[in-house]
């Protein structure tokens, strides 16, 4: 099945689709196609390597195995049962069944699930002649989705979300999803030769995934994924795509600083650093955003300011706008590029943004404000 052709799905958070558009794009992935939280293409065994090693703003990797109206349970399992699951699943494997429902007849999840798990087991003993299956080996993660009575019926090549690169082994309240950053920086105008900023830097996985777009490092280089456990997946193409992979990292030199006010925030940054390979990469700094000083080079800031649970009080927040206020007037050459909840984020720093797009950071509604500083090639 080396050559064989998937549809394939990347899923993403919603706001994000474009920016896993192009990633698909740049990867050559062929027959792409958007729609809400998700980028569909085709590809082969290569290309399921390859996605879930590359793709830094995406949520998972899938196999769509079927699509299909579903009006009713036995229409359901019916057309679930004629899926060709025998290649896909061994019958060792796990087969874990999720599921999700909308403006659908069929609206019991639990029972759209139970109904997909009868189907895949009853195929599966009709084919290979077995009535018990063990499921204690290697994992299949499969969801029924229903949507206006459309059922897609999908297997999971990522295991974890791919969020999960592997190199935060501790984070600060609030974390940013690794995608989410990932994606902030690809949005910013910031090159590799130019100086990046996180003023509120946390555990540091903005300056992280900076680095790793700099480095061209892949962000899944370091952990597995699902799909190299089943036997269906000839192993030999992955570590083709990993040796590539590593080839493909470069050494650039790059001027990457992270400030914070919390002393054990800048802790768990460096030590976060370390396990992604870029702590050489990237200076770390306690320091209050007032007290921060920077000169004016055509920089780039991308930062996720305190809001909501982040914040303390109203008061410290007037400050911290104060200070960002007093700063960025300092800073005429520089570009800012922040994600809030706060409607007001304009007003309260005293510059209008030349862009603004929604996002979601976790459950929270937010915007990513986008002041475009001066283009230094233009200057020269």
């Amino acid at each position: 099945m080396k050559d064989k052709i998937y549809d394939l799905i990347a899923t993403t958070v919603f706001g994000l689709e474009a920016i896993v558009k192009r990633e698909c794009e740049q990867l050559g992935f062929s027959d792409i196609n958007v729609s809400n939280g998700r980028v569909e293409f085709k590809g082969t065994q290569q290309d399921i390597a390859k996605a879930n090693l590359w793709l830094r703003s995406s949520e998972r990797v899938l196999i769509k195995l079927g699509e299909f109206e579903a009006k009713s349970f036995d229409e359901l399992y019916e057309k679930t049962k004629s899926i060709d699951w025998e290649n896909y699943l061994s019958t060792n494997g796990k087969f874990l069944v999720s599921g999700k429902s909308i403006k659908s007849k069929l609206y019991s999840v639990p029972d759209a699930q139970s109904i997909v798990k009868k189907a895949i087991v009853d195929k599966m003993s009709k084919v290979h002649d077995i009535l018990w299956f063990n499921e204690t080996e290697e994992r299949y993660k499969i969801e029924v989705g229903l949507l206006k009575d459309i059922a897609t019926i999908t297997l999971d090549t990522s295991g974890a979300g791919l969020h999960k690169r592997g190199y935060r082994q501790e984070q600060t309240m609030a974390p940013m999803k690794e995608t989410l950053a990932s994606a902030l920086v690809m949005l910013s105008n910031w090159r590799p030769d130019r100086p990046l900023v996180d003023l509120f830097c946390g555990s540091g996985t903005i300056l992280i995934e900076a680095c790793l777009i700099g480095k061209n490092i892949a962000p899944g280089i370091s952990r597995e994924f699902d799909f190299m456990k089943w036997p269906m997946f000839d192993m030999s193409v992955f570590r083709e795509e990993k040796t590539n992979a590593y080839g493909m990292i470069n050494d650039k030199k790059l001027d990457i600083t992270g400030f914070d006010i919390d002393r054990e925030a800048i802790k768990i940054a460096k030590s976060n650093a370390i396990n992604a390979g870029v702590d050489e990469d990237i200076i770390f700094v306690t320091k209050d955003v007032k007290d921060v000083g920077l000169k004016n080079n055509f920089g780039v800031i991308v930062s996720n300011p305190p809001y909501g649970e982040r914040i303390g009080d109203e008061d410290s927040l007037k400050q911290i706008y104060q200070a960002l206020k007093i700063l960025f007037k300092k800073i005429s050459t520089w570009s800012v590029f922040m994600i809030t909840s706060d409607k007001d984020f304009e007003k309260h720093v005293g510059k209008s943004a030349d862009r603004k797009r929604k996002l979601f950071n976790g459950r929270i509604e937010v915007d990513y404000y986008q002041i475009i500083g001066p283009n230094p090639d233009l200057l020269k």
